[in-house]
């Protein structure tokens, strides 16, 4: 059987949704072990040092093994795993408190008759998941002069509405609970403002610049576009006249320039009051 090396550290973003509210660093053990290479150890500790800790709100560290042993020594086994994690982190000088969850989560079970490589699977099952928790976009906190989390006392043409809570996934212009939530209070705004009337802009990011992305339910280059569509709908059936709004897709060909994840959005402006 060809010996795999487990010592090999990744960094897997979370890109499921329109803002990147985590971010997991994996580290890989060998079977039935539990202590820190010298490159492992030093490889998680740069990871969580070059985070920018004024956005980050806590961290959490998950152990996990393969589906051979029995529960109760793999529970052990898992839980030693993330401890060993953690108590590392502590010695090179991060802080305790920010840490909030030390877990072993026992083993993953796996299907072997349907897996191709069961070997390689249980090998990236053996590890800890340091998983990082970033604090919630604030868009007042960018300084970006006009743009608002929701329509100001007295909107002026031009203003710019921010809507932090209308995530996406990648890939898809559906919009989830959160979003809707969202999309019905600023309805409600909108009907004390019965001549304004604004542009609905939809954005994705990391493609390349001016480039469209991908929708993934029509296979076409019209994701930005499409996300303002279904903005435009859904306050249509709230009862906004579609003669007060205009869509466009912007692609990604205005950055906010404060990270990526402010990019995957969609915003109001202001056209007329």
């Amino acid at each position: 059987m060809r010996k795999i090396l487990l010592f090999f550290i990744v960094i897997i973003p979370f890109l499921g949704f329109s803002q990147q509210d985590e971010e997991v660093h994996s580290i890989y053990f060998e079977f039935d072990k539990y202590n820190l290479k010298p490159e492992q150890a030093d490889g998680v500790v740069n990871f969580v040092k070059k985070l920018d800790t004024t956005k980050v709100e806590s961290i959490e560290i998950f152990g996990y093994c393969d589906d051979r042993g029995k529960d109760a020594y793999n529970y052990k086994l898992s839980t030693n795993r993330a401890t060993t994690v953690k108590n590392k982190l502590v010695e090179k000088g991060i802080k305790n408190k920010i840490i909030i969850t030390i877990e072993g989560k026992g083993r993953i079970l796996i299907d072997e008759d349907v897996l191709d490589n069961v070997p390689e699977v249980r090998s990236k099952n053996r590890r800890v998941d340091v998983v990082v928790n970033y604090k919630p976009v604030v868009v007042s906190h960018l300084g970006i002069p006009h743009l608002y989390e929701q329509l100001p006392k007295n909107p002026v043409v031009g203003d710019r509405i921010y809507l932090d809570d209308v995530l996406f996934e990648r890939g898809s212009s559906n919009l989830t609970f959160k979003a809707k939530k969202q999309l019905d209070f600023i309805a409600r705004q909108l009907y004390r403002f019965p001549k304004l009337e604004f542009e609905i802009q939809g954005h994705v990011c990391c493609t390349p610049y001016h480039t469209e992305a991908i929708d993934r339910a029509t296979k076409k280059r019209e994701l930005s576009i499409n996300r303002a569509e279904r903005v435009f709908k859904y306050f249509s059936s709230k009862k906004i006249a579609k003669s007060r709004m205009k869509t466009i897709g912007l692609g990604n060909s205005q950055p906010l320039g404060k990270g990526s994840q402010f990019d995957r959005r969609v915003e109001l402006v202001i056209t007329k009051i």
